[in-house]
């Protein structure tokens, strides 16, 4: 019988290195691929910015593939990347929501449009360094579950994989944790075996987001008032894509207490600054919702649920709120539910789905 064909997307890390070391000792017949969504040509200015992607990536990827005798190609995703990824991240900061870039890139640029060019190519799989594992439930469905590593959990960034992308898709990594993979890594001659993890969003290595919109919109982004909830204004803020439900830091407010953001308007340009008990919720209400564990809402579902990526995780309820949208109900209220960013269910140890968050219910 012929080896499996998988294709494993290579950044130039130690986790996705060793997960085609660990599939090629498994017995796959095993193809490096790093994906190119970088936009600028410019290479002193991708050896500078292009985080897990950029030209520096490449060049580490590519010795593994050597090292373990795979072949090695780099693919063009940079169309996919710009509409998928940049310009969904560029419009929610516009339109006053927090989004999280990692889950559309995973979603729309790692596995759809990887796996499209992978099963054009004859593969069977695409395979990640992610710390997560994919298995299939008696009830026939595929879901996430949990790494063996709660420290390094990347499960919450995973939950919008559709069942066809699920059943193509291998995680060997999530067996093991990072002292182990990188104990694999140094073991077999790893070149990348103590490279650092990256920590930004990949576009924006330098964390200023606002300065990214704006130069990449082209928008000057007009400022507005600090308003308290009703109404009552209390300075001026420096324009919407600075600010984050929760934020303490950067708001220049002289109120003598400290105050947060707890909403952003953006159809009247305000945000609106109150107490840090305004920011603790009981309900939530949430659309674009994938199920993974399940394969539809059942009223009253008790299961646990994160609203950011790392969020301990709490109990709550669902029920359906009509026109696809979900309500979610804590049992206990969470502090800073964001607009924009993902809540995630979980069932033990499994991923149920999740959906993207709208508001307060």
């Amino acid at each position: 019988m012929a080896k499996k064909k998988v294709v494993v997307g290579l950044s130039g890390g130690v986790d996705s290195s060793v997960a085609a070391l660990l599939l090629k000792q498994q017995g796959y017949e095993v193809i490096g691929v790093t994906m190119q969504i970088w936009q600028e040509e410019n290479r002193e200015f991708q050896e500078e910015n292009g985080g897990c992607c950029g030209l520096s990536a490449v060049d580490d990827a590519r010795r593994v593939a050597q090292m373990l005798d795979i072949p090695y190609y780099v693919m063009n995703f940079r169309k996919e990347f710009q509409e998928n990824v940049i310009d969904y991240f560029t419009r929610e900061y516009l339109e006053g929501r927090t989004p999280n870039p990692c889950i559309a890139c995973n979603r729309y640029v790692k596995w759809e449009s990887l796996l499209k060019r992978s099963l054009d190519i004859g593969a069977d799989y695409i395979a990640t360094g992610h710390y997560a594992r994919v298995e299939q439930l008696p009830n026939g469905r595929y879901a996430i579950r949990n790494s063996v590593t709660a420290r390094k959990d990347q499960t919450y960034a995973l939950y919008n994989l559709t069942q066809e992308q699920l059943s193509r898709t291998l995680m060997p990594v999530g067996d093991y944790t990072k002292d182990e993979i990188r104990c694999m890594a140094e073991e077999a001659g790893l070149p990348v075996a103590h490279k650092k993890d990256s920590q930004e969003i990949c576009f924006v290595p330098d964390n200023d987001y606002a300065g990214f919109i704006e130069e990449h919109t082209g928008k000057h982004i007009e400022k507005g008032n600090y308003v308290q909830k009703d109404g009552t204004v209390i300075g001026q803020h420096e324009g919407i894509i600075h600010y984050t439900i929760g934020q303490r830091k950067g708001l220049n407010l002289a109120m003598g207490r400290p105050v947060f953001v707890t909403e952003i308007r953006p159809e009247s340009n305000e945000v609106v600054i109150g107490e840090n008990e305004d920011l603790f919720v009981h309900s939530l209400l949430c659309d674009r919702v994938n199920f993974m564990a399940i394969e539809k809402l059942e009223d009253g579902m008790n299961l646990m649920a994160k609203i950011r990526y790392n969020h301990a995780g709490a109990p709550c309820t669902l029920e359906d709120a009509g026109n696809g949208k979900v309500k979610v109900t804590f049992t206990e209220p969470q502090r800073a539910i964001t607009p924009g960013q993902a809540v995630v269910f979980y069932q033990g140890e499994y991923v149920a789905g999740g959906g993207i968050i709208l508001g307060r219910a």
